[in-house]
């Protein structure tokens, strides 16, 4: 659906380029949830906006769905945007129009008539669940409602992609959570593409069928969801693995140092979760274990565990051999 080849950005500064994003080849495919991570200045917010150019990039290509974006004019890119739909971290929108009217604006603009916007405004605040809130004004609505205003307002023109620029930074976590399913639901029911950009993993973990990790405007990390989030290799995605973990990787180490035994990371997904592998084999191999710390959780719609143990006595070989027989990732912290 969106394909970047060799797309790159730089900001005059002071009679200087300054670059915001280097060189990068990506593919988004259609239909899916696609996470974009990065700290602050990380090139995420320059990359989604080179999708509907509301940046103008400094060289390469951005591919929609066959179409060169970066090629069309004034016309071309008007009727593009219209495919595109884009939800903001402050939500935008017009403090003097109602909730309906907010919805209604886009569709205003290009030209629908009235009876087929009052329906379709109708049909999107059932979808975000504001149909009793149609007659009020952004500033009678929570944060959560004003961000369900902005999904359903950016839905209007029945895009094919939805942009989602930090949409839930600005919200409470139990808010953030209820933004997420929603936008679950819609990517599920509307087949929508949905590029999503964050500062947090967690936010990743939730809804993300794959994600790409930026780190000073480069591209360090990507793939599926569940390997970069539970096997991340580059430095920047452990340390936001770690942050949303709530580890301090320091302390642990230090931790661990005083422990006895061998130490093993074990990654459990889907079905597997839920085994007794850990009783049975220790059972079965005579060695003793000591949880060190651990989780159990989901990845979208995948269950995962991983837990760090410490293995002692008995044969601590058979027992990382029975793991690794039964499918269980296996990752050696310690000899």
């Amino acid at each position: 659906m969106i394909a970047f080849q060799n797309l790159h950005k730089s900001y005059p500064v002071d009679g200087r380029a300054i670059t915001a994003l280097h060189p990068l080849d990506l593919q988004i495919h259609a239909g899916e949830v696609f996470g974009i991570i990065g700290h602050s200045g990380a090139g995420k917010s320059t990359l989604i906006r080179l999708i509907n150019r509301l940046e103008e990039p400094s060289g390469g290509r951005v591919l929609i769905d066959g179409q060169d974006a970066t090629a069309l004019d004034t016309d071309g890119l008007r009727a593009l945007r219209r495919r595109i739909g884009m939800i903001f971290q402050h939500f935008n929108l017009l403090s003097a129009r109602t909730v309906a009217g907010n919805v209604a604006f886009p569709l205003e603009l290009a030209g629908t008539p009235r009876a087929e916007i009052d329906a379709r405004v109708a049909e999107l605040l059932r979808t975000v669940g504001l149909e009793a809130h149609a007659g009020k004004y952004p500033a009678q609505l929570s944060g959560g409602q004003k961000q369900r205003v902005g999904i359903a307002r950016a839905l209007a023109t029945r895009p094919q992609i939805l942009l989602c620029d930090e949409a839930t930074s600005a919200l409470d976590p139990q808010t953030t959570a209820s933004v997420l399913a929603l936008l679950g639901k819609i990517n599920r029911e509307l087949g929508l593409t949905i590029v999503l950009i964050t500062h947090e993993m967690d936010v990743i973990r939730r809804v993300c069928d794959r994600v790409a990790v930026l780190d000073a405007g480069h591209l360090v990390e990507m793939g599926p969801v569940t390997g970069v989030f539970l096997h991340p290799q580059h430095p920047t995605t452990r340390r936001f693995v770690s942050e949303s973990e709530h580890v301090d990787e320091g302390e642990q180490r230090r931790d661990f140092a005083a422990v006895n035994g061998r130490i093993l990371r074990l990654t459990f997904i889907g079905s597997d979760t839920y085994e007794p592998l850990l009783g049975r084999i220790a059972r079965d191999t005579g060695v003793d274990y000591n949880i060190l710390s651990g989780r159990i959780d989901r990845i979208k719609d995948t269950p995962y565990g991983q837990l760090t143990v410490a293995l002692a006595g008995g044969d601590e070989n058979a027992a990382q051999a029975a793991f690794e027989a039964a499918g269980v990732h296996v990752e050696v912290v310690r000899q």
